[in-house]
């Protein structure tokens, strides 16, 4: 024992914890070391003789891997007897073992084992919350990095107010003593967590794995839904999350199938300062208008000199690009909903000249788009149907102002 605390030491000499929370990461180390000495540690529930001897690492290879038809920020590969490899980009690897299995012997240290099932999941990752919704995995999440007031879903809300998922804190800033206690074994944490490499780290010494969710670096927008198959696979819901995401696949054939409708259409928002903020041409809700049967504009829109998807243009610039196009639609997400073309004109009179205000044609998101990931192929129905002039019907996502 006294080794095992001389080693716990060591080890928090040498992360040269941040100096700004030393007592929550004194209560952190001391938290760790009493489950240590009382031996009732959640991932160490089985006693030795419970667990069976898995393979060889160098003797093992797949026997199949997940055919994806869009994503490619992530693999799946089957090794058999239950053993699934799962990476993450281009070197993140997990191996995903079933209850009481041991690690296989010679296993590269760059491999993180996960004993099924993964559960008190600590989810900061927003974008995938609406994944574990549509599964009816929200058993395995314990905790999250967005507060109860931060969720337009309602399912993830009543579950913080129900106190079945409790807040952990944001991405910059976790509760470690919170996360030690919930027995967590994954973090889901977006692409956010790269600007703090720290926390990363941290959550991985003291034996909580870490898995950064890239769905936003996908390609094509629908890759981005196909990462419910990755959760399945997490959750133990294979056969729901693929039968889940061949159905939204399956309900946009027709739209992907259409021929262009030659309409163009922009996707904005005013800022506080009066200048307009647009996606990137490479952006995913540009390629959304395209599979929808549109034309992204301003066509000039940016390129990928930096990670942001979107950039700000100035009204002017914003106004000689997009003055002529047929479709406008607000985002919400950042300046909230509008109802009526009266509160566009009122952020810049000039609104009045466009073409899609004088032919009242301007659409408005809701806020709930960006959290419900799965609703994708809907919102590329709802701009569809904008573009096609089949506005009779019910919009998921988008409203029109009046």
């Amino acid at each position: 024992m006294d080794k095992i605390k001389n080693h716990l030491f060591r080890q928090k000499r040498k992360s040269a914890i941040p100096c700004r929370q030393p007592v929550r990461w004194i209560a952190a180390i001391l938290l760790l070391l009493s489950m240590i000495c009382s031996g009732c540690s959640a991932k160490t529930e089985e006693s030795p003789s419970n667990i069976t001897s898995a393979h060889n690492w160098d003797d093992m290879a797949p026997v199949e891997s997940m055919d994806l038809l869009y994503a490619d920020q992530f693999s799946v590969e089957d090794y058999g007897d239950d053993i699934t490899l799962i990476t993450i980009g281009e070197s993140d690897r997990f191996l995903l073992l079933p209850e009481n299995m041991s690690a296989p012997d010679g296993l590269p240290d760059s491999i993180t084992v996960l004993q099924k099932p993964v559960k008190n999941i600590y989810l900061v990752a927003t974008s995938a919350m609406d994944a574990f919704i549509r599964l009816n995995a929200l058993d395995s999440i314990a905790l999250s990095g967005t507060k109860e007031s931060g969720w337009y879903l309602p399912e993830a809300k009543s579950a913080m107010e129900e106190g079945k998922i409790a807040y952990a804190g944001k991405y910059s800033a976790p509760d470690y003593e919170k996360i030690l206690n919930s027995s967590c074994d994954l973090a889901v944490e977006s692409t956010m967590i790269y600007h703090t490499p720290e926390v990363k780290e941290q959550l991985e010494r003291l034996g909580i794995p870490v898995l950064v969710e890239r769905s936003s670096y996908e390609n094509h927008p629908l890759g981005r839904m196909e990462w419910i198959r990755l959760y399945g696979v997490l959750t133990g819901k294979e056969e729901e999350a693929e039968a889940i995401f061949k159905q939204n696949v399956d309900s946009l054939s027709d739209v992907l199938d259409m021929v262009p409708s030659g309409k163009t259409a922009a996707f904005f928002y005013v800022t506080n300062s009066g200048s307009v903020n647009v996606r990137k041409n490479g952006d995913y809700i540009a390629k959304m208008i395209a599979l929808a049967g549109g034309t992204y504009v301003p066509e000039n829109g940016g390129s990928d000199e930096n990670a942001l998807s979107t950039m700000n243009m100035d009204f002017e610039s914003f106004y000689a690009a997009a003055k002529d196009a047929d479709v406008l639609i607000y985002n919400s997400t950042i300046d909230g909903e509008l109802a009526t073309i009266g509160e566009l004109c009122a952020k810049n009179q000039l609104f009045a000249d466009f073409k899609a205000v004088k032919e009242g044609n301007v659409w408005c998101t809701g806020k709930n788009m960006f959290q419900e990931t799965m609703g994708l192929g809907d919102m590329i129905r709802d701009m569809n149907a904008v573009f096609t002039g089949d506005t009779e019907g019910n919009f998921t996502y988008l409203h029109q102002l009046k």
